[in-house]
């Protein structure tokens, strides 16, 4: 390793704030350049919903795309819009009482530019602006339509422009997916409807103009194709804009038994105040906002010719995908298109993402579009921290908190006089719970408490709301464990998701080592918080007596506490090795064997499964500090499919052309999951200490990163060449001391009643 050279610098942030600088010589210094290759782009329209057509969203507001050029479609959604039960007994729980997220409805604008006479045709989603596009030339005219979801605002905007006056003419209407009266008043659609569980909600479409005229119109349907009652026409325009509200009267109160205002007055007030703006400022406030998250954080792999960058990214993808080009821009894009998917559906103040995220166009989606509990919520919310979108973990964390009494009901209703609460593993909006009792469900919801404070070290929301969660699930599992008479605790009706050829049984791997990583985040919330010490060491005690993991007679890490492991089983689901990640139970540094036992594990396992499970294990190499392995992971999961039906085995797996992750079909965890992947890969936080390029892949041999968090309130700057570190700044916003490796060196820092100082000649810190 190079030469250390120590250099103190002042950073002035808006706060008070700790810093130190590691500078690592080496012999042609490199900048950190931001990776610009952020846009995807196709030369035709889309065709299908789920692998073609583009997202966008403002966390409650999700759009698909198509970029028609004849008939346009804009299909919609909102993020309460659920069917089923809102406040069901337990007793009388079924299926249909978990109901599913619904479709909102579509937009559609006929435009009537043949396809075939279109040229230089151009559909993209710049996600660096979060912003879509689509550009083409027809007749000797250009055309652009222009389209983003604006958060602030809380509207989605379309905008038709051309480089001649009077170019548009033709047609827009509003459709509803649950047979809503459609209205049409002042170029104003108004689609109002209410379900059978008291849901209600509207959505509003403002049509507006320059030049021309706007003229309503019937009959509805000359076209074929889904409509309303009533259109409205557009006649010789230079531009038309689109401004598409939409809500429900779902409130985040099981109190109110969910049920708040009917939506229409606030949607009117949003449309309409984005109605009196022009897009010009709606798109400034937009971009504005996006970025304030998005670039946070940027990431290079490495470049690429621009013969490479010249081709669309379905060709891209097909050439990846058949190994005819390394692509590293390419999978740096996937990562930043996590970030951006996140960012586009799970806004404070909304439901957190579901299985789909926000976008869903079936009233009756694969799997509800739910809430699963068995690991698919819970890895959507992987990257919030370490990618630097903490407040887009804020939807998931109000959600646990809202559910908490509905599901202690449902949870006694189960398992009698206990404590706290746990969850099925279908879970509505509403906290109705569904299908196999995922018991340790609750203690994997609450590490996502523990994690957002040990990112952000905030006390208050330690003590006020991640706490008494964490306390009460614990609870549950005091009263729930069973005691053998040697003292070990065991869980007494454990299974691991989803093998169903077992029976529920006691010390399951999966259940054990959840129980264990809820009572460590319990432990050590309690001593940041300096309290409840009676009740810590209580925990700590049970914890010490838990049965732990053990390693089976062909070497591997047992699934069950009976060594019955499959060498050829190759389930998507490696339940049992939640203790290497997302646990901190199992470490190269702490427990070697284990983590060999779970080497052998994955090995048997296989790579090739559904989408999300690649995505998972991307993460679980990457804790074993197996860089090309992730990667070669990675490179599996960037392949190229078009299978839409459900597949459980090893065939299906990918991505679709819009890089949407395939189970099949679309699941966004798979997407987010990835993204946390390539964090972990580039540093990790979990043992107590920041280490740097833990599991860099060889394809990764230079490049950079910018805003990487990790845990204790840091955020990681650096660069590297020819596989080795060679600048790193690290920003402390909590002040906290922390300890830093690379290789075999090691940095390390202390602070004491509010002043740093060296704890060796190799560190230099400054207070400001």
């Amino acid at each position: 390793m190079n030469r250390v050279d120590i250099f103190i610098r002042r950073w002035v942030p808006l706060s008070a704030s700790l810093i130190f600088l590691i500078l690592i010589a080496s012999a042609n210094g490199a900048d950190t350049p931001e990776n610009k290759q952020l846009t995807l782009w196709y030369d035709q329209p889309a065709s299908a919903w789920m692998t073609e057509a583009l997202p966008i969203g403002n966390g409650p507001l999700g759009a698909m795309l198509f970029g028609g050029t004849d008939i346009e479609r804009i299909q919609f959604n909102e993020i309460s819009l659920w069917s089923g039960d809102r406040m069901a007994r337990p007793e009388d729980i079924e299926e249909e009482s978990m109901g599913a997220h619904q479709a909102f409805g579509d937009v559609f604008i006929r435009l009537g530019h043949d396809p075939a006479k279109v040229t230089n045709y151009r559909r993209e989603l710049d996600i660096d602006r979060a912003v879509h596009r689509v550009s083409y030339e027809y007749n000797g005219i250009h055309y652009q339509q222009t389209a983003f979801a604006n958060h602030p605002a809380n509207v989605i905007v379309v905008q038709l422009t051309a480089d001649k006056p009077a170019a548009y003419t033709g047609r827009v209407w509003l459709t509803d997916m649950h047979g809503a009266n459609i209205r049409l008043k002042d170029n104003r659609f108004y689609s109002t409807g209410k379900l059978k569980n008291e849901f209600e909600y509207e959505a509003q479409l403002q049509v507006l103009h320059q030049g021309g005229e706007l003229k309503r119109a019937t009959p509805a349907n000359p076209w074929r194709i889904p409509t309303s009652p009533t259109g409205l026409n557009f006649t010789a325009c230079d531009s038309v804009t689109l401004i598409l509200g939409a809500g429900t009267n779902f409130v985040q109160d099981f109190s109110q038994e969910w049920l708040g205002e009917h939506p229409h007055a606030l949607v009117t007030k949003q449309v309409d105040s984005a109605a009196a703006r022009s897009v010009e400022t709606l798109l400034s406030e937009h971009v504005a906002d996006y970025q304030s998250l998005f670039r946070r954080f940027t990431l290079n792999l490495g470049t690429v010719s621009p013969d490479v960058l010249a081709k669309s990214t379905r060709q891209r993808l097909q050439d990846y995908s058949n190994n005819k080009a390394s692509d590293p821009a390419l999978e740096a894009l996937f990562c930043q298109f996590g970030r951006y998917l996140l960012i586009s559906c799970s806004r404070p103040g909304a439901l957190p993402a579901n299985l789909q995220g926000v976008w869903n166009h079936s009233n009756q989606p694969v799997w509800a579009c739910d809430y699963h509990s068995n690991i698919n919520l819970e890895m959507n919310y992987w990257p919030a921290e370490p990618a630097n979108l903490s407040e887009c973990h804020v939807p998931f964390i109000d959600y646990i908190d809202s559910i908490r009494e509905p599901s202690a009901l449902n949870t006694r209703k189960h398992y009698g006089d206990v404590r706290g609460w746990t969850v099925q593993t279908m879970n509505n909006a509403c906290g109705i719970s569904f299908w196999k009792w995922n018991a340790p469900g609750s203690a994997w919801y609450a590490q996502h408490l523990w994690e957002h404070y040990a990112f952000g070290r905030d006390l208050q929301y330690l003590r006020e709301t991640a706490y008494p969660i964490l306390k009460e699930t614990c609870q549950f599992w005091e009263d729930h464990l069973k005691r053998r008479p040697d003292g070990t605790l065991v869980t007494p009706d454990g299974w691991s998701p989803e093998q169903y050829k077992y029976e529920p049984e006691e010390g399951v791997t999966y259940d054990q080592e959840i129980i264990y990583d809820l009572f460590t985040n319990t432990i050590e919330a309690a001593d940041a918080l300096g309290e409840d010490q009676e009740f810590r060491d209580h925990i700590a005690a049970l914890r010490d007596d838990l049965l732990k993991p053990q390693i089976g007679r062909w070497g591997q890490l047992q699934e069950w506490e009976i060594d019955r492991d499959d060498p050829d089983d190759h389930h998507r689901h490696v339940s049992h090795l939640f203790a290497l990640y997302p646990g901190r139970q199992i470490s190269m540094a702490t427990t070697p064997e284990l983590a060999e036992a779970a080497r052998v594990s994955l090995n048997a396992r296989g790579d090739e499964s559904t989408g999300w499970s690649r995505a998972w294990k991307i993460n679980f190499w990457a804790r074993l500090a197996d860089g090309d392995r992730a990667h070669q992971l990675l490179k599996s999961l960037l392949n190229l499919v078009s299978e839409t039906k459900t597949i459980y085995g090893n065939s299906g797996g990918g991505v679709y052309s819009n890089l949407f992750c395939s189970h099949p079909p679309f699941q966004i965890d798979g997407n987010l999951g990835a993204t946390a992947g390539y964090c972990e890969m580039l540093v990790q936080s979990h043992a107590g200490q920041i280490q740097l390029l833990p599991a860099l892949p060889s394809a990764w041999a230079t490049g950079s990163v910018n805003g990487l968090c990790a845990r204790g309130g840091f955020e990681v700057d650096m660069t590297w060449k020819d596989g080795q570190l060679t600048t790193v700044m690290i920003h402390s916003k909590s002040g906290q001391p922390c300890r830093v490796t690379y290789g075999d060196k090691t940095w390390e820092s202390k602070t004491i009643a509010g002043e740093s100082y060296p704890l060796d000649q190799n560190l230099v810190l400054t207070q400001n």
